[in-house]
């Protein structure tokens, strides 16, 4: 299934051209999104860096991992590489970069990794939002309790930052959270 080359062609993302755009759906967003158009098909190891980057969801066809990383949300093509909620253009180079580090570090050393193409399980929004009040208080800093339940699904927040949630429900939802890594 997956291919061994020689040491040789140990260099697989040799590299890139950076696209940085603003949010067309936000436009009072200040961040910047990013795109890396890759000179290279990494495809192959993406099951690869997705055991070594713990990778949230692996998709094989067509090949893509995503992954949280510097607080960010980036997604692996096989020819391109999309990062969202940037700063500036610094931030994305400097992402992008370690992305190509990565890359290569891993298919340098594919034959001491077991690859994996399991995606990470997730909370599932529908658990959280049945253990909240549905008070829509705005205690927690939410405008909703729907939107609570959406961050704690992402990992931005956890039972204890609903100060309207009972004790028995505080329990269960910290049990189900603590199922899940974040990061």
């Amino acid at each position: 299934m997956y291919r061994r080359y020689n040491k040789e062609h140990a260099m697989l993302l040799t590299g890139y051209r950076v696209e940085i755009f603003k949010s067309k759906c936000d436009a009072k967003a200040t961040g910047v999104h990013c795109f890396a158009h890759l000179n290279n098909d990494i495809s192959e190891v993406l099951p690869y860096l997705n055991s070594v980057l713990g990778g949230h969801v692996y998709t094989a066809d067509p090949p893509s991992l995503m992954i949280k990383n510097y607080g960010k949300l980036i997604t692996l093509h096989a020819r391109k590489i999309a990062v969202n909620a940037l700063r500036d253009a610094e931030e994305a180079e400097k992402i992008i970069a370690w992305l190509q580090r990565e890359i290569n570090e891993t298919w340098q050393r594919r034959d001491e990794i077991e690859p994996t193409c399991e995606s990470e399980s997730r909370p599932l929004f529908l658990e959280v939002f049945k253990l909240l009040p549905k008070t829509n208080c705005r205690e927690c800093g939410e405008k909703t309790c729907t939107v609570f339940a959406f961050r704690a699904v992402e990992g931005s927040v956890d039972q204890d930052d609903c100060p309207a949630l009972d004790g028995v429900k505080r329990k269960t939802l910290k049990n189900y959270l603590s199922r899940f890594r974040f990061d």
